[in-house]
């Protein structure tokens, strides 16, 4: 495996697993499944539901905890001071685990400085080995990195072959801002499994289209948690350390880039508002469960 150095010193493997989208019934089995085949940093959030499968699958793995690197994620309805102190505590039961590696506030909206005060101060007391930001564009990145008392040391953002990201790359650099990928396939979307400049790529070091994506990834210096509920899969995408995509085909690559998001825009109002309401439904479900549970 290889590394990146995060900019407090704190070295994060360079590829993990990712547990967006993969249920709560196998998500146990999943994660066991990973950290089975060689994978030691673990992505999930609050807002997947799937904490308490991924902490029991790392309970359950006999692996040290001080070699799997867990991040965790705070959802907007836990923004701000107090609720993202009490919500990043209540992952670390879930997690079942008395300190996270890393934390990041998964969306720019809301009172994300008053939750981020919340990362900084449960970093001063080692609860964290390091905080961080998630979809953050470079206004809002640079906002945050220049006015919060500790510089993020992740942003974790779309970035893949058709939304390569090189200018928010720049920025990120410019702060000593870890870049990670969310979605380093893109979900499949535009044809990247069967891309001609991937398939062909592949080709010539017997990889497939998907290896050569994570491998291109890493070469820029950008960490990845790909996700699959298959272990054959799982093993297909660790296994990208034994070649080396030449300058002609990074270049190549790079003429894919179609410079825009194929999922949706965090500054598109309608985007906005479509949060918004999520957060206001989830209140009004959890609202509901409390008069029931009054009752």
């Amino acid at each position: 495996m290889e590394y990146v150095t995060l900019r407090n010193g704190v070295k994060m493997p360079v590829l993990g697993y990712g547990v967006y989208q993969v249920p709560q019934d196998i998500c146990e089995r999943c994660v066991l499944d990973a950290l089975q085949v060689g994978y030691r940093a673990l992505d999930t959030a609050q807002s997947y539901f799937n904490e308490e499968q991924v902490g029991s699958a790392v309970q359950k793995s006999g692996i040290p905890r001080e070699e799997i690197f867990l991040t965790t994620k705070v959802w907007l309805e836990h923004y701000g001071y107090e609720q993202t102190k009490a919500a990043v505590l209540e992952s670390m039961q879930k997690l079942r685990t008395d300190y996270l590696d890393l934390v990041l506030l998964h969306q720019p909206f809301a009172d994300y400085y008053g939750a981020y005060r919340a990362l900084e101060d449960l970093y001063d007391v080692g609860k964290l080995r390091a905080i961080g930001i998630s979809n953050f564009y470079p206004d809002r990145m640079v906002d945050i990195a220049s006015f919060a008392r500790i510089r993020p040391m992740v942003n974790q953002v779309e970035v893949h072959p058709l939304h390569q990201q090189s200018e928010a790359k720049q920025w990120l650099e410019k702060y000593g801002i870890q870049m990670e990928a969310w979605a380093p396939f893109a979900e499949g979307r535009g044809g990247l499994f069967t891309n001609p400049v991937l398939t062909q790529i592949g080709a010539k070091y017997g990889k497939t289209a998907a290896q050569v994506i994570l491998r291109w990834h890493i070469q820029r210096g950008i960490a990845i948690i790909p996700k699959s509920t298959h272990i054959e899969r799982m093993r297909e995408n660790l296994d990208v350390f034994d070649f080396v995509l030449t300058p002609e085909d990074m270049e190549a690559i790079a003429a894919l880039d179609q410079k825009q998001s194929v999922f949706f825009s965090h500054q598109d109002p309608a985007m906005v508002e479509w949060f918004v309401n999520m957060v206001e439904e989830r209140k009004g479900q959890h609202d509901c469960s409390k008069e029931q549970k009054s009752w």
